[in-house]
């Protein structure tokens, strides 16, 4: 019986915004935030994370996403501003949130779910936050630093980049870290 894989379904940033990531990330680090950052080349836009799965499951999802584009059209996006799940009394992740064609995206996020509703995955129950997870907090965090970090970086903008394709990504859990393999890309 052929073993599960682990995927989830997202776009790729493109370097220019990658970039912006390594620069804020090594700025946070200057606040002394104890937290474990996440390698800015392993940092996608996650439109739906799906869990393990059969090998054999990959062209029905292949099949959902190429369903979930149709009259979809490249979006152009930026990086806007940053923020903490769940909140700023208990910070535990720091992400880097997106303006542009927010509705859009959007859209497309809920066509999505809708697909793959139809070939076995549940609907999310949260609303979709488009978002970048830069790191997760270790230890509490003061509420002031947390503050502080959030207005120094309110007005982060980045400039707008083209995201025209999604994909099914097969993530690898390594001692060393996440390892994401392609497996379907679909175009818009």
């Amino acid at each position: 019986m052929p073993e599960s894989i682990r995927t989830f379904i997202a776009f790729e940033l493109p370097p220019v915004i990658i970039s912006l990531l390594q620069k804020v990330q090594q700025e946070l680090k200057l606040l002394k935030l104890r937290a474990r950052w996440v390698r800015p080349e392993n940092i996608h836009l996650t439109l739906k994370f799906l869990g393990d799965i059969e090998p054999g499951g990959i062209d029905k999802i292949g099949d959902a996403m190429a369903e979930a584009v149709i009259g979809s059209s490249p979006l152009k996006l930026a990086v806007s501003g940053i923020g903490v799940f769940p909140g700023i009394k208990r910070p535990r992740v720091i992400w880097l949130g997106f303006g542009g064609d927010i509705q859009a995206l959007l859209a497309l996020q809920g066509r999505l779910e809708e697909k793959l509703a139809g070939v076995g995955f549940p609907k999310e129950k949260r609303s979709f936050k488009a978002h970048l997870t830069l790191g997760r907090i270790k230890q509490a965090a003061s509420q002031a630093l947390v503050r502080q970090m959030l207005n120094e970086y309110a007005m982060l903008r980045s400039d707008d980049a083209r995201f025209n394709q999604i994909i099914l990504y097969k993530s690898d859990l390594k001692p060393s870290g996440a390892v994401y393999s392609k497996l379907k890309q679909v175009d818009l």
